[in-house]
């Protein structure tokens, strides 16, 4: 029996979703050795949950937060004797340990991104210096699974993550949906994010502060909400640009994927980045993107080719990397087409899904 162990599946985001994809190759990974498979969600809502990505069926058990529930759950899944037990978390790791003890199974964990990026309390990193393998999600996430949480270097994969198939299946259509109501003319940046007021590193304020120094017709779209939207439309009436800063909320996967084909540039000049699987959306469609020269970032976008990368906090890179995309309609395509070139050949499900079972079949083997 494969055991799987996740915080959360259901959700819209970037962890929910990556788990989404784990989960489904987990037990495809299993049928294909004729396993059972068995996997639990502590903080999704009771019950028996079907997740279907790319045709790859499976379903797992929920636990609404109940964690003496979910303990015991765990606990019954040991006595059966896994053979492979997989955690999608940190905070997990612990109770990972306790099954690795009483089974001698081997375990495999994901580090996210900030996460693990600071020292976890102790015990959590005790678990974690101890299981066999660690997946992280970009370069920057395996250096500091190794510097900060003293992880022995031979336990550490670079694994990287995928673009959600629907959005690759829905490039391929050549029809355009209309412009989400609220979506302006002329030339717009593209930003997409959590308004989350603890996740202010994502850079929006920066974009605002940049459209103020952009020609006026270039308006600014932010899709996403949170407690930060207030301080950011303050912000955009203090620069003089709230006629051009347009907050959509947020918004139905159709309405997301007409946002991505009207706009010119995406940009998120984040500092924290685990991944950015918004960049791959944006560079599915053929947009040129603008990140930040941080955390995971800089493993998606190859600076100069496939998009851009800027020093989060300073304005000037930022506005003159927007305006010379802006102004330069053939650079705006190339790198645009370059991008989706990159997406294609990196990042797709299929690639994804490869990627795991060779650590899966790799870690078994030992």
């Amino acid at each position: 029996m494969l055991l799987g162990l996740f915080t959360q599946l259901e959700g819209p985001g970037g962890v929910q979703r990556a788990s989404r994809h784990l989960a489904a190759v987990l037990s495809e990974w299993a049928d294909r050795r004729s396993w059972t498979y068995r996997l639990l969600s502590l903080n999704d809502i009771c019950g028996i949950h079907r997740i279907e990505i790319a045709g790859r069926r499976c379903h797992f058990e929920g636990f609404a937060r109940r964690k003496g529930s979910f303990l015991r759950a765990t606990l019954s899944a040991t006595c059966v004797g896994p053979k492979l037990v997989f955690v999608n978390h940190p905070n997990l790791t612990p109770l990972a340990r306790v099954v690795q003890v009483l089974t001698s199974a081997p375990v495999i964990a994901v580090g996210w991104g900030v996460d693990v990026w600071e020292p976890l309390l102790w015990y959590r990193r005790w678990a974690m210096r101890r299981l066999d393998a660690l997946l992280a999600i970009s370069s920057y996430t395996a250096e500091q699974l190794i510097v900060v949480q003293k992880i022995n270097p031979c336990r550490v994969r670079l694994f990287p993550l995928a673009l959600e198939p629907v959005f690759w299946e829905r490039t391929q259509k050549p029809m355009i949906q209309r412009r989400p109501a609220g979506f302006p003319g002329g030339r717009v940046v593209l930003t997409v994010t959590r308004l989350a007021a603890v996740d202010a590193y994502k850079g929006v304020d920066l974009l605002i502060q940049a459209l103020a120094r952009l020609p006026d017709d270039t308006h600014l779209v932010v899709v996403g909400d949170g407690d930060d939207r207030p301080r950011l439309q303050a912000l955009a009436r203090a620069q003089g640009v709230a006629h051009r800063v347009h907050f959509l909320g947020a918004l139905e996967r159709e309405e997301l994927v007409a946002c991505y084909q009207h706009c010119d540039i995406f940009a998120l000049p984040s500092k924290g980045e685990g991944f950015g699987l918004v960049f791959l959306e944006a560079m599915a469609f053929g947009k040129p993107v603008v990140g930040g020269a941080h955390g995971g970032t800089p493993d998606i976008i190859e600076h100069g080719t496939s998009g851009f990368l800027v020093p989060h906090g300073d304005v000037e890179p930022l506005t003159a990397t927007l305006l010379r995309l802006l102004t330069d309609p053939a650079l705006c395509a190339e790198v645009g087409r370059r991008a989706r070139e990159r997406v294609a050949q990196h990042y797709l499900f299929p690639q994804f899904a490869a990627r795991l079972h060779a650590i899966l079949d790799e870690l078994l083997a030992r």
